[in-house]
Formats: structure tokens, C-alpha cells, sequence
């Protein structure tokens, strides 16, 4: 990436494990806790994962939890890092308002992903594919890829806006007062290249 992860995507490929996750807002201490990314469990604290140890620019540490580092076991990663204008990860506290907190990005989401990390709850995917997109604002409909179930229908949910996101209604998975969640989100039409590569014309 030539730049720190904020989110990574663990899974063995060689036995049925549950997909790993790291973010970088998870905690105040975000290397030593961790994710799982397919049942709706809150955040762990446990150095068998990232052996509490922050990834660098260059490397990131798995150590003796199945999840991330069995013998002659087989992995992949993926990995994302923050870049202006085109990707954002973070963290929000909710207030159980259909007033919502409103989560600043710096451009307009067109895929956002979030989860509550303080108690079990599912996770969350909104997008502009789905939904009442064709009619702007709330975007209603969503995914909980922790499970195997259609897309879900809560009512006006959230608003995609030039610069974040802004939640529309009182949520236990979405908004629940004091409760902190993460989330991920990548822009409708990036225009900020910082950290991109440069293209030459020709």
C-alpha cells in the first residue's frame, strides 16, 4: 500500500474459519483487539491476533489465533489505507435520534459499512445501487453481511451527502445513544488523487 492499513480482511483458506478484521478505529488501542466479520459479536481483546502490535507501512503481525496464523495453513489479506477523496474509515458515537449524527468523509459515499463494536449487533452495508437511490435521499434498504438473509428495509435510514453521511433515524444497529461503531466507506466519484498513481499523457 506504501501507507499504514486502517482495515484488513483475514480468512484461511484451507479450513472454515471466520474472516478476521482489523480497523483502525476499532479501539483506542485498535492492535490489540479484533473483529469478526461474519457473526455479529462485539469487539475482543485478545493478542492472539495482531499480537498487539500496530501495522506499519511495510508489515503487518498475525500471531498463534487459528483465525489468522495456523501451521501450514494457507491465507489471504486484503488490506485497505485511508486515501482523500476516495476512501474513509472511522468511528462515530451514536445518539438515538432520527436526528442523527451527521459522519464527515470529505466526499460522497456511494458504499458504506459499518458496525456496532461495544455489543453484539450485526453488521450493516448501505449503498446507491439499492434502495430509493432513483429518488434521492434517505436511502432505505441494506445488507448484513454477518448473515445469509434478503436485503432489509428499516425506513428512511441515511442520507449521502457531498461531504459524509448522516443518519436518519434511531437504530440500535445504525444509531443507538453512547454506543461507538466503525465503519468503511469509498466515494461515489473520487476527485481528490492523493496517494494514487500519477498518469502521464501521451
Amino acid at each position: 500500500l506504501g501507507a499504514v492499513p486502517d482495515f484488513i480482511l483475514f480468512r484461511n483458506r484451507d479450513v472454515a474459519d471466520s474472516w478476521a478484521v482489523y480497523h483502525s478505529a476499532n479501539t483506542a488501542a485498535p492492535a490489540t483487539d479484533y473483529l469478526i466479520l461474519d457473526t455479529d459479536a462485539a469487539t475482543a481483546d485478545d493478542a492472539a491476533w495482531w499480537n498487539d502490535t500496530a501495522p506499519t507501512s511495510s508489515v503487518f503481525t498475525v500471531t498463534t489465533a487459528h483465525n489468522v496464523n495456523a501451521d501450514a495453513e494457507t491465507y489471504i489479506a486484503y488490506l485497505w489505507t485511508e486515501v482523500q477523496g476516495y476512501s474513509k474509515f472511522g468511528s462515530y458515537t451514536g445518539n438515538s435520534s432520527a436526528d442523527g449524527p451527521f459522519i464527515y468523509t470529505g466526499f460522497k459515499p456511494a458504499f458504506l459499512m459499518w458496525k456496532k463494536t461495544n455489543d453484539a449487533d450485526d453488521w450493516g452495508i448501505h449503498d446507491n445501487k439499492r434502495g430509493e437511490t432513483t429518488n434521492g435521499n434517505p436511502i432505505d434498504k441494506y445488507l448484513r453481511p454477518n448473515e445469509n438473509a434478503a436485503e432489509g428495509d428499516d425506513g428512511d435510514s441515511v442520507d449521502f451527502l457531498s461531504n459524509g453521511f448522516k443518519w436518519r433515524l434511531s437504530s440500535g444497529l445504525r444509531n443507538n445513544s453512547n454506543d461507538t461503531y466503525i465503519y468503511m466507506a469509498f466515494a461515489e466519484q473520487p476527485f481528490v488523487t492523493s496517494g494514487g498513481v500519477p498518469c502521464t499523457a501521451r
